[in-house]
């Protein structure tokens, strides 16, 4: 008997009809002997719904009562769940984050999770319940609810099965695994039977919108073996068939594997670019600007500083486009009264794009043929980033999907897996 973590997104719980259906596969699982857990998002557009609804009240909501709001969507889906498992005769028991609970940080609307106490859920699993827990939130050293950042319910999912040190996580979604790219973009784009967590960890903090980020870094720091596949399919099918579908996120590269170049590519049109011009070039000055940017909880990307010319430099970085505003906000003042550089130059209109691979380590000339695709579109390069296994690149954001397409073919990801 395994024990088994499921996690459902908003769209898997998106109806009765669907809720009844996430009823039924679970209890197909639990009758095949396994103990299960099951992590649910709030239903289809519910949390947009709060969100909404908190801004016509106050136009920058307060965060402690914003996941006030926001924790109810989550805990509506496991009461409903709990419901269907019960009209099905399945045992099961609901909880939110607080019951069990899962411990958080105080960073409201971005709470970070620093422990879960399974003695409960454990407590139940042994009696044959099917325990739901609510994703996306937790509680605080002073007994707030806290969320974790939109696709929390992710992460929650991956901490609940490294906590109860489950055999598998099997998060369910809307579509049927990771693929090359956005099928949506690219409609030769592949689905891939296996992807490394170092890929699915780059592929995620790139914009692919499978997983959140935060999820695939628990599922690699805590061994947690993380499977992706459709909640869309018959909840009936044959159990085998289904524990086999999907993409399978591994620990290593196996054979197979090596022959992959590159495995995706990955795209994001929600980062915007500043450029703090004629900075003084000193010791220090990153922090200077950087620093005030990391207190007001504004996470930066791409870093990059030209050239020292005649004692002077230009900086670079990204941001979330959401946090634009606020980070030219907190610069305008730094700039002016502390580092007395230069204009602060910003363009919201960008978008990265990136190859990942763990080939890239054993093979030369990826970069020269990116750069070779995008030029022969005619594709201006603003900013340039590697790692050992991806390479991205900021751009024109109108250029996004043409680059995207290009690249799909140059590295002939449009090809059936050798």
């Amino acid at each position: 008997m395994a024990l088994i973590v499921h996690k459902y997104g908003g769209t898997s719980m998106g109806s009765s009809e669907r809720i009844k259906n996430v009823a039924q596969r679970v209890a197909k699982w639990q009758a095949a002997g396994h103990q299960m857990v099951v992590v649910p998002s709030a239903m289809s557009g519910e949390t947009n719904r709060l969100i909404a609804l908190a801004k016509e009240i106050q136009p920058q909501p307060d965060g402690r009562e914003l996941d006030m709001i926001c924790a109810t969507g989550e805990q509506v889906s496991v009461g409903l769940l709990a419901m269907a498992l019960k009209a099905q005769g399945v045992d099961a028991v609901s909880y939110a984050g607080w019951q069990v609970p899962v411990r958080t940080d105080n960073a409201f609307t971005k709470a970070r999770i620093q422990s879960i106490d399974d003695e409960r859920v454990r407590r139940d699993l042994d009696a044959g319940r099917v325990v739901i827990i609510t994703g996306f939130q937790g509680i605080d050293g002073d007994g707030n609810i806290t969320t974790l950042g939109r696709g929390g319910s992710d992460t929650s999912a991956v901490a609940v099965a490294a906590a109860l040190k489950a055999e598998e996580c099997l998060i369910y979604t809307d579509v049927d695994g990771v693929y090359t790219t956005d099928p949506r973009v690219v409609p030769e784009a592949r689905r891939l039977e296996k992807v490394t967590f170092e890929e699915m960890l780059e592929m995620a903090s790139l914009g692919s919108k499978v997983l959140q980020i935060r999820s695939v870094e628990f599922a690699g720091k805590y061994k947690v073996k993380t499977r992706v596949l459709s909640s869309l399919t018959p909840p009936d099918i044959p159990l085998a068939q289904e524990a086999a579908s999907g993409t399978l996120i591994t620990f290593e590269e196996d054979n197979s594997m090596e022959q992959a170049v590159i495995s995706g590519i990955a795209f994001n049109r929600d980062e915007a670019k500043i450029t703090v011009l004629n900075v003084p070039d000193r010791p220090g000055i990153a922090y200077q600007i950087l620093g005030p940017v990391a207190e007001a909880n504004i996470d930066v990307d791409m870093i990059i500083q030209n050239a020292s010319s005649k004692g002077m430099t230009d900086f670079s970085f990204t941001v979330h486009r959401n946090e634009y505003q606020a980070a030219l906000a907190v610069l305008n003042e730094q700039v002016k009264e502390v580092i007395k550089a230069g204009e602060i130059a910003g363009d919201p209109k960008i978008a990265k794009v990136s190859v990942v691979g763990i080939g890239m380590r054993s093979h030369v000339g990826i970069a020269s043929l990116m750069f070779r695709t995008l030029s022969e579109e005619r594709i201006n390069i603003q900013m340039i980033s590697t790692s050992e296994i991806k390479i991205s690149v900021v751009i024109e954001d109108k250029y996004m999907e043409l680059a995207v397409r290009a690249l799909h073919k140059a590295f002939g990801l449009d090809q059936p897996a050798v």
